[in-house]
């Protein structure tokens, strides 16, 4: 059996979710004695040995949806966001004087990857409704990443994951070199999934009591303060957009 928690787990954080696992663990009654952190994300995310990992919107919607069950959504409080919901937040230099993101529409915007709902899609979505897309894009391989290539002047902007930004602006000193332009939509957050075979029910019952029963120093750090039910056809309805350019 595979149990991991890939999308927030840097290393000042790992502790906390080695104990949120326990607790699930033990709730069930079964299951693997640690969090899986190496190999490939896919292939944990795709095996039915699967028994619970934390996935992104665009993957679900991409090419998990059929293949996994939602377990639920985490309620992590983020300003402006409905339980159960999160936004990005585009960040420039601290220095930077433009104040609409439209101005930044020929500059170069950093992505962590095409398939990232909070890195490229929530922002190209931005873009599309108001009338502008990003036309130079750097790839740069993560949250982290991108928003030290804005910091470090290889790029203008980017996208990233509202409580990504928070966990950033709390361990990481190039924090202060950033600032927040604007908030893409809300849309539903990193879903908690299982393989499509297995027995839901126990499974979110058992996050939902670990999650309820957490430290309060977990529960802060984590930022994860329930499980809210959202249904697929919500994370289905987001748009997809055309993928970056590089």
């Amino acid at each position: 059996m595979i149990a991991s928690l890939p999308m927030y787990d840097r290393h000042e954080l790992q502790a906390a979710n080695d104990r949120l696992w326990h607790a699930v663990r033990e709730n069930l009654g079964f299951g693997p004695d640690s969090l899986k952190r190496d190999g490939d994300i896919w292939e944990h995310w795709m095996s039915p040995d699967l028994l619970l990992s934390q996935t992104c919107g665009f993957p679900y919607r991409a090419r998990l949806h059929g293949a996994v069950q939602l377990v639920g959504t985490p309620d992590n409080r983020l300003e402006g966001c409905a339980p159960g919901e999160y936004c990005s937040v585009f960040v420039a230099r601290a220095d930077e004087l433009r104040d609409q993101i439209k101005d930044y529409s020929s500059s170069v915007f950093a992505y962590n990857e095409p398939l990232s709902q909070s890195g490229w899609a929530a922002a190209a979505n931005y873009g599309f409704s108001r009338g502008f897309s990003f036309a130079r894009t750097s790839k740069s391989g993560g949250h982290l990443f991108s928003a030290k290539a804005v910091a470090e002047g290889r790029a203008d902007l980017a996208a990233i994951d509202a409580l990504t930004w928070r966990h950033i602006q709390r361990y990481d000193d190039f924090a202060a070199q950033l600032r927040v332009v604007a908030h893409t939509d809300p849309t539903p957050t990193l879903p908690f999934i299982t393989a499509r075979d297995r027995d839901l029910a126990p499974i979110r019952d058992a996050l939902a009591k670990a999650i309820a029963d957490l430290r309060e120093d977990d529960r802060e750090s984590l930022s994860l303060y329930g499980l809210v039910d959202i249904p697929a056809e919500r994370y289905l309805s987001v748009r997809t957009p055309v993928p970056p350019s590089s």
